[in-house]
């Protein structure tokens, strides 16, 4: 099983344990966090900041099909995609990596094959979760067998509600070691959860658990990642570093689909985390529509005009 780090071994040692310590967690001012991002939001971006941002954002994006009419030769598309997201230019970077079901993941991982594009597969009966452990570990094991550098779980929304919280805590750890020498990215689903206390407490639990990221939504529910929540869980990896050393990463998933929503997610990850994150390592985009937006603005900017809607592929 991953360690548990050694100031929180009390914490996870039983239920009302864990529970006194996510409860114990300051509240979250809501109309302050709000008021924050937005105001984060407004910040003028220069032209060669500009330029600087948009190949970072490309640089983090999981370029993602999860459609239940996925095929072998959208996904070798979209792999393609990623590894050249414009042909015309080879100076445009990479995406992160390519986000599918498990079942494409072997298809992904031979297409982008010495790329350095990561494979990320969604695992535990993405998106709604609701399977029993065992299926769910074989899920992730199956993904991680076939290729995957990465895997995204979702969380046991309806546990963590009931406030059953060491069945969450407990199963990302299983999760975790099932997927051996893959990232792990935990999703929360904050669109369900309520409440940003609620988004707290999910990510000091998933980071406790061994989360090597956290990531805000499945981008299948009406609400997804918004720069407020983005926000709150930055402040939680930015405290959980301070109290253990460890760096933990975090992706916004679903809804964003332009470079200048994009942008503002990357102010506030400079302003909050600071240049530490400012890294696909440490930073992704879960989307599909965005790179879209971002190449027809990098070519904007090094042309002085946009772009025909022939210009990028329709994923």
């Amino acid at each position: 099983m991953p360690t548990i780090p050694t100031a929180f071994a009390d914490v996870t040692a039983s239920d009302s344990a864990l529970r006194r310590f996510l409860h114990g967690l300051p509240g979250v001012d809501a109309v302050g966090l709000e008021a924050r991002a937005a105001g984060l939001g407004t910040r003028s971006i220069k032209t060669t900041a500009k330029a600087y941002a948009i190949d970072l954002a490309i640089s983090m994006i999981d370029l993602t099909t999860l459609e239940g009419a996925d095929t072998p030769g959208k996904v070798r598309a979209l792999s393609a995609k990623a590894v050249h997201p414009d042909p015309t230019d080879r100076t445009t970077p990479s995406t992160a990596a390519v986000c599918v079901y498990p079942d494409m993941a072997a298809i992904a991982a031979e297409a982008l094959k010495g790329s350095g594009v990561k494979v990320a597969s969604v695992a535990t009966a993405f998106p709604a979760g609701r399977a029993a452990l065992d299926v769910k570990l074989a899920d992730t094991r199956d993904a991680v067998a076939a290729g995957a550098d990465e895997i995204d779980m979702v969380i046991d929304r309806g546990a963590f509600l009931s406030g059953r919280y060491l069945k969450v805590f407990e199963e990302i750890r299983a999760v975790k070691e099932a997927a051996g020498p893959a990232r792990l990215k935990v999703i929360f689903e904050t669109g369900e959860l309520s409440t940003y206390d609620n988004i707290r407490r999910a990510s000091w639990l998933g980071m406790i658990a061994g989360a090597d990221f956290i990531k805000t939504s499945t981008g299948k529910v009406a609400v997804n990642a918004t720069p407020a929540n983005t926000l709150l869980m930055l402040e939680a990896v930015r405290d959980y570093r301070a109290q253990t050393g460890i760096q933990v990463g975090v992706k916004p998933a679903g809804g964003i689909r332009t470079s200048k929503d994009a942008i503002k997610f990357l102010v506030l990850v400079n302003e909050t985390v600071g240049a530490d994150w400012l890294h696909n390592h440490w930073f992704r985009f879960g989307a599909s529509s965005l790179l879209n937006d971002l190449l027809l603005q990098r070519q904007k900017l090094a042309t002085g005009r946009y772009s025909g809607p022939d210009y990028v592929t329709v994923d």
